[in-house]
């Protein structure tokens, strides 16, 4: 039976212990500066949408240090010390540092590839309703995707909205304050942040899986179960939930498949080369 059992040295390697010390000083730095309804840290350095007014291409590396609260960040960071320190002390902390940030950075792409395609159609029909609206394109637009946000749309009062519009006749001025009302929506939908190494940790969970498949992991410390399963029931559970799309799920799927599948390709490319034992 082979078990991870990490040595002295191999607690806290150079690169890990240093991501373990920039990411809870991002973290501190944002509960510093971010309160209430202010979100700068997360506006400048979180990752959005293309169309966003907030995105930035630094925004591709910064979100791997952005956290949403201290339990995101701690299981997180769990996850890249437990899995990570055995590839840093496998590899070295060049090559380790370097699969980090490709996997994150491919996680990122991929996610924003992703939300490209899901908030296509809203764009569109956005454009429409600017080019033309009438108060039956309003109701339709709210109706497809308030739901689909519904965070968002509950703040904004959406049901309220949609409610009003779809039991009265509305003026033309009504119907342009209605389009503004629209135009705010799809702002803030676009707007919404993607924050989190989590891209960056399945990546480094992928290559673990791949180069330890028979090592024993324990679940709450005392049920031991083979990585390879872990790690196939995991990323299956997170392809059915991409799949599933459901509303108001806020976890970024995507950017967990992608960064997941990145380190897959990039481990398996490595290994060709320099081909080991499968422990």
């Amino acid at each position: 039976m082979t078990q991870f059992r990490p040595s002295r040295f191999e607690i806290l390697p150079t690169v890990i212990k240093n991501l373990l010390i920039i990411n809870v000083l991002f973290f501190l730095a944002k509960v510093t500066i971010d309160r209430g309804e202010m979100s700068y840290m997360v506006d400048l350095l979180g990752l959005h949408h293309v169309k966003s007014p907030l995105f930035q291409p630094w925004q591709i590396i910064t979100h791997l240090f952005m956290h949403g609260n201290l339990m995101h960040l701690i299981g997180n960071m769990f996850a890249l010390w437990m899995f990570g320190s055995i590839l840093e002390g496998l590899w070295g902390p060049k090559r380790f540092l370097t699969f980090y940030f490709v996997c994150g950075i491919g996680a990122g792409v991929i996610h924003l590839l992703f939300l490209y395609y899901d908030y296509h159609q809203m764009l569109v029909d956005f454009e429409l309703i600017k080019q033309s609206a009438t108060q039956n394109k309003i109701i339709t637009f709210l109706q497809l995707y308030g739901p689909r946000n519904p965070a968002i749309f509950n703040n904004m009062n959406g049901p309220g909205v949609l409610n009003y519009l779809a039991s009265n006749e509305v003026d033309f001025a009504e119907v342009q304050k209605s389009v503004t009302y629209v135009s705010s929506f799809t702002n803030n939908v676009l707007n919404i942040p993607t924050v989190g190494a989590s891209g960056a940790v399945f990546g480094i969970l992928a290559a673990f899986v791949y180069l330890f498949p028979n090592t024993y992991l324990y679940l709450y410390f005392f049920v031991p179960v083979k990585a390879k399963w872990v790690g196939l029931v995991y990323f299956g559970y997170e392809i059915y939930s991409a799949v599933q799309n459901s509303a108001g799920d806020n976890i970024a799927r995507w950017a967990h498949i992608g960064g997941g599948l990145v380190g897959f390709l990039l481990v398996l490319t490595w290994n060709k080369a320099n081909r080991r034992k499968m422990y």
